[in-house]
Order: C-alpha cells, then sequence, then structure tokens
C-alpha cells in the first residue's frame, strides 16, 4: 500500500517500502501481534487440535459463532489499538460450547484483526477495495472466505504463499536485469482462488461490533491485575 507520506498516521506504521531506481515508495502498514499464532495455541498451548488444519472443519461445522468471540491480545494489542497492557479474553462461552467453538472464534479473530486495519487504513484516506492475501493461512477456506464476509470486499489468495520471499526475489531480479521494469513483474502476479463477499451487511456489522464490544473489555487487564 503505497502513501505519500512517511509519517504514522491513524494508528498505523510507515516504512520504507522500496527504491527501484525512480524515488522512496512508502509502506503504509498495520501490525497485530497475534495472528497464526493464535492457532499455533490452540495445538501446542491447549492441546484441542492436532494440526492447524483441523480448525477449518471445526469453524465451519457450526452454524455461527453463538457470540463467543476470542481476543488474543497475548502480547498486547497492536495497531490501531497499541494497548501494551491488553491481555486475551474469551468471552461469551456457555455450558454448550465446544472446542468447536474456540476454534472458531480464533480463526475469526484474525479476520477481525485485518478488519481493524483496513478499517484504520480507510481512515487516510486510502480506498480498499480487495484484500490480497498470502501465506499459510490462506489455505484455511474457512478464514478466507469470513475474511471476506467481515471486511466486505473480495479476498484474492496468491498462488506462491510465500509471496514475502517472492517479493525480495523479484526485487534482486530488477536490480540484475532479469526484469527490465516493475510492469513487468505484474504481469507475473497469479492468483490462486478469489472469495466473495457473502454475508449481508446487517450480519456483518452485528458480528464486527460484538468483537469490538469485546476487545474494549481485554484493554488495559495488566494495569488492573494485583
Amino acid at each position: 500500500m503505497r502513501t505519500p507520506a512517511a509519517s504514522a498516521s491513524g494508528g498505523l506504521l510507515t516504512t520504507i517500502a522500496w527504491d527501484t531506481g525512480d524515488g522512496v515508495r512508502y509502506a503504509l502498514e498495520g501490525s497485530a501481534f497475534i495472528t497464526g499464532a493464535a492457532v499455533q495455541w490452540l495445538r501446542d498451548g491447549l492441546g484441542i487440535i492436532a494440526t492447524a488444519a483441523e480448525t477449518e472443519a471445526l469453524a465451519a461445522g457450526l452454524s455461527g459463532n453463538d457470540n463467543v468471540y476470542l481476543v488474543p491480545a497475548f502480547t498486547g494489542l497492536g495497531a490501531p489499538h497499541w494497548d501494551m497492557y491488553a491481555r486475551g479474553l474469551l468471552i461469551g462461552i456457555e455450558r454448550g460450547t465446544t472446542r468447536a467453538h474456540l476454534a472458531r472464534a480464533t480463526l475469526e479473530s484474525i479476520a477481525y484483526q485485518t478488519r481493524d486495519l483496513i478499517e484504520a487504513m480507510r481512515g487516510t484516506g486510502q480506498d480498499i477495495e480487495v484484500l490480497r492475501a498470502d501465506g499459510g493461512g490462506t489455505a484455511n477456506r474457512f478464514l478466507m472466505q469470513f475474511q471476506a464476509d467481515v471486511a466486505g470486499i473480495p479476498v484474492e489468495v496468491a498462488r506462491i504463499q510465500e509471496t514475502t520471499a517472492l517479493g525480495a526475489a523479484f526485487l534482486a531480479g530488477l536490480a540484475t536485469g532479469v526484469w527490465k521494469t516493475p510492469s513487468a513483474l505484474r504481469e507475473r502476479r497469479t492468483v490462486s482462488a478469489r472469495y466473495e463477499p457473502r454475508m449481508s451487511k446487517d450480519e456483518r456489522e452485528s458480528l464486527y461490533a460484538g468483537w469490538r464490544r469485546a476487545v474494549e473489555r481485554s484493554r488495559g487487564w495488566a494495569l488492573t491485575t494485583p
């Protein structure tokens, strides 16, 4: 995401993205501290799943989240909240709550945090019409569809998951003359899947409002601990 300024805005970070010879380009960056690591916590910390892939079927097996939310603020909250005293919160549990609810709440928390960042970027004037996703989480079809639903925009999954490494290779190729212009690289971008929003606006906003309520309850917890 390019931005003409290099100053922090709306709780986001700015950093140098690249310089291919026509001037420095800056990136507007949103940093969420715990996303995929929350799924690892389900596996390694709680032992309720054996592999990360299990979460997809568990989450999809429920008709909804039954008002169960996980705020994975295990090390505080990152952008746009920046609360080092926030701590993890699981709320909405009842007698009928199962490990499937926890798996779903964990996956949904990734999508909610991403929407937090999207909203922060929109607040700076950035127009975001599509979300391009990469990394291991893109293998989870429930997560990708829910991300499209809760953000209200399409999600495009990169064919090559390790896009960071690919980008470094592309920049090296530009520097050494393998490719002559950045436009040649854009033509090499490929998408393996595209998820369109299917959720109604009312449902989307109701779920997101629940997330915002849960986040507020997680904030400042370490300051109040005896």
